[in-house]
């Protein structure tokens, strides 16, 4: 677990030995647990896993979106608790895992599905679920095994989402409250449908037919599982969308080379202070990522010379965020993204470009993209000079927020960064153009009015129409 924060491995250690004793009661000598169906929905379980970790190459693997949902809720109401939780454990560690560190993960993910299946179960027996599913020669008592199916499909639900929040919280240090806002609401429903497919799955398998008829259960649940691999896909298309624009932003500007990442980062910061919704965080993300698009359409003499821009230079390199939001009019998944394109050169006062918006006026995501630039700005080494320490930074920002930034973003960059920190990795070198600290020098003093030095404007002022104190853009 080298790598997890201290917090996060009390969370496992605590949720491992939580595990562990909701699984005890299985090896007492009389308890009444049916092995042969425990070892069969464990092997479906983890045959579903497998298969998952195929569909979704490339993509991450999320809890409660592939067929083992439906084979776990019919689990926890065929067996006891404690034999439910133990057939969540094999397809859990099985499970793939995007990215380090890996053994943590799984076994997190198996000790939550296990305490979740046992609490599943333990609802639906003390609702007396399991005797409403029927049996051999018995109708199953519907709407009555209707209740306690959504009930239990309702704790599956709420111990997850609670658990999936301490583990951020502790992990992200991020307050609990915010890592649980939103996630109960988007598990609630996929869980009671999974659920109508795990009772199915149960009535069948109880019925003089047995378990190989509940296995026809299973052909739904893979086209549900191949759908949702198509919107993984999806996404991944994406993403090698995003990477690819940045990249040529990249290779014709390597004036700000890895820029546009550390804008996404810390855009993304101030969205979860801000506490936006998840959908809106990963697109403030592709926001920061892309909100330098339109250099693309900036001759590159402009971009790369050394020393002052012409005034019709000036121009031209001010027209970037329309063409950028030309670049990615079409691109449907960016959505509020767009604005931030096109907007994140204005200014609070007016006095930005490339429209003059005032205040509200101005697009929230491209508030929130002014100042994430305006700081990687000040904080990046540069071939010509030394990054400004965070300190220095979040205090010009805090000088010139209510003219240039918004005072709401600036106050929730502090407190993310107070929480979460900036790390040497966030500030490494954007670029690597010939010409040493003199020259560099002299180009972003040329470009900053007023400048008296290297990444300073006049005491007083703030750059224009740079978008950020640190030097041009």
């Amino acid at each position: 677990m080298r790598g997890t924060p201290a917090a996060a491995r009390v969370c496992i250690l605590a949720a491992v030995v939580c595990a562990v004793c909701c699984t005890l009661p299985v090896y007492a000598a009389d308890a009444p647990v049916p092995w042969g169906t425990t070892a069969l929905l464990a092997a479906l379980g983890l045959g579903s896993e497998l298969a998952a970790r195929r569909r979704h190459a490339g993509g991450s693997l999320t809890v409660g979106a592939g067929s083992s949902v439906p084979l776990l809720l019919a689990a926890a109401f065929l067996l006891p608790p404690a034999a439910a939780a133990l057939v969540a454990v094999p397809g859990a560690l099985a499970g793939r895992v995007e990215r380090p560190p890996y053994a943590a993960r799984r076994i997190w993910r198996a000790a939550q599905l296990a305490l979740t299946c046992a609490a599943a179960s333990w609802v639906h027996t003390a609702l007396g679920g399991p005797a409403t599913l029927g049996g051999p020669g018995l109708a199953p008592d519907f709407p009555l095994a209707l209740l306690p199916v959504c009930a239990a499909s309702v704790a599956f639900s709420l111990v997850l989402t609670a658990l999936d929040g301490v583990i951020l919280a502790a992990a992200e240090r991020r307050p609990v409250h915010r890592t649980w806002r939103g996630l109960l609401p988007r598990a609630l429903g996929p869980h009671l449908v999974h659920a109508l497919s795990g009772l199915l799955m149960a009535v069948l398998w109880r019925s003089s037919y047995g378990p190989v008829s509940a296995l026809f259960v299973l052909l739904p649940m893979s086209v549900s599982c191949w759908v949702f691999a198509q919107y993984h896909r999806e996404r991944a298309a994406h993403r090698a969308t995003i990477r690819a624009l940045v990249h040529a932003v990249d290779i014709k500007d390597t004036y700000t080379r890895g820029h546009s990442e550390r804008v996404g980062r810390a855009s993304v910061l101030i969205a979860r202070e801000l506490g936006m919704d998840d959908s809106r965080v990963e697109a403030l993300r592709f926001a920061g990522i892309l909100h330098d698009i339109g250099k693309l359409g900036v001759p590159t003499r402009v971009l790369r010379k050394d020393g002052p821009l012409t005034s019709e230079e000036r121009r031209i390199m001010e027209l970037h965020p329309e063409y950028g939001h030309e670049i990615v009019r079409g691109i449907a998944f960016l959505d509020e993204a767009r604005d931030a394109i096109l907007h994140h050169h204005e200014r609070l006062d007016g006095s930005g470009y490339p429209y003059g918006l005032r205040g509200s006026r101005i697009p929230e995501f491209a508030r929130v993209v002014a100042v994430a630039d305006a700081f990687d700005a000040m904080t990046s080494n540069r071939s010509y000079r030394r990054a400004r320490p965070v300190p220095a930074a979040l205090a010009e920002l805090k000088r010139c927020a209510g003219s240039q930034f918004d005072p709401r973003m600036v106050r929730a960059l502090g407190r993310a960064l107070d929480r979460h920190g900036w790390s040497a990795a966030d500030t490494a070198v954007t670029a690597d153009e010939p010409g040493g600290a003199e020259d560099g020098t002299r180009r972003e003093a040329a470009q900053v009015p007023g400048a008296r030095s290297a990444g300073h404007g006049a005491p007083g002022s703030a750059p224009r129409p740079s978008p950020s104190p640190g030097g041009r853009r």
